[in-house]
């Protein structure tokens, strides 16, 4: 039996962070980019919004709202796998937010800051950098920036337990997402110097979960398991068609074998198959 469970899940995510608003006030502190005068005293939990589900991330979302003490609004999700549909369904559920705090007659001015923040257990853009913050600048002076609407995004795949950030404890804390798991027996002592951190890790620990959360943590995994196949399958199968299409058009023009043999990356035979299929 492991002594920790993953605080990557949807549970154990949840417990941790939708449960104790000390630390997930410590966390955004540590990961976002606040100025100095205005970083978040207290948090009120606010309920989701009921936003359109994408079918391809039944399983791999979650997500914590919550309202600070400069009225600023925060979503906070752990999102499992990346398609191309993510990006516009964080940008839509920020969006959401930030028009849904006015009523009918009420003033633009009441309107508040909404950062959304991503948590990705994947890698979406091929370059090292793995701390993506977005927000709306002038295209003619980089000086001038709408900080209404802001996305924060974080491959944790990409990050290194050596890198050196202008915040240490940024890195601490998505050093306890990234590598404690059901495998880890021992803990950075580094971790543990962090009171915040020290007590999420005492909120992984198997012991402190009866029977009935495990088997829901437990059926959360195989959930996402299954979800990553079906998705696997979809893309092989897109893949293939898109390959045996691609082959199709250049014997349509007349290109060599012997080229398309190397354009498609497979052996004769496979070239041949595919060419008398259609």
């Amino acid at each position: 039996m492991p002594r920790y469970l993953d605080p990557k899940s949807d549970f154990v995510f949840k417990k941790i962070f939708g449960q104790h608003p000390r630390l997930l006030q410590d966390f955004l502190n540590a990961i976002l980019p606040l100025p100095p005068d205005c970083v978040i005293e207290s948090l009120t939990y606010l309920p989701s919004e009921n936003v359109p589900e994408l079918a391809s991330f039944k399983n791999s979302i979650v997500d914590v709202r919550c309202l600070d003490n400069h009225q600023r609004h925060f979503i906070v999700e752990m999102q499992l796998q990346w398609t191309s549909d993510f990006m516009k369904r964080m940008l839509f559920n920020t969006a959401a937010t930030y028009t849904r705090q006015l009523k009918r007659g009420e003033e633009y001015e009441q309107l508040s800051p909404v950062y959304g923040v991503a948590l990705l257990d994947a890698t979406f853009s091929k370059e090292q950098e793995w701390f993506h913050h977005y927000r709306m600048t002038n295209a003619n002076d980089g000086s001038k920036n709408l900080e209404d609407i802001q996305l924060v995004l974080i491959e944790l795949p990409k990050l290194k337990p050596t890198s050196i950030r202008e915040k240490r404890l940024a890195i601490l804390w998505l050093r306890f997402l990234k590598e404690i798991n059901e495998k880890t027996e021992v803990v950075d002592p580094s971790l543990l110097e962090v009171d915040s951190i020290k007590e999420a890790l005492s909120l992984l620990e198997v012991a402190s979960y009866n029977e009935a959360e495990l088997l829901a943590y437990d059926k959360g995994w195989d959930a996402v398991s299954t979800e990553k196949t079906l998705l696997n399958g979809r893309y092989k199968e897109g893949k293939a068609e898109g390959k045996a299409e691609m082959i199709h058009n250049l014997y349509r023009m007349g290109v060599p074998l012997e080229q398309i043999v190397t354009a498609a990356q497979l052996s004769h035979s496979e070239v041949q198959i595919i060419l008398e299929k259609k």
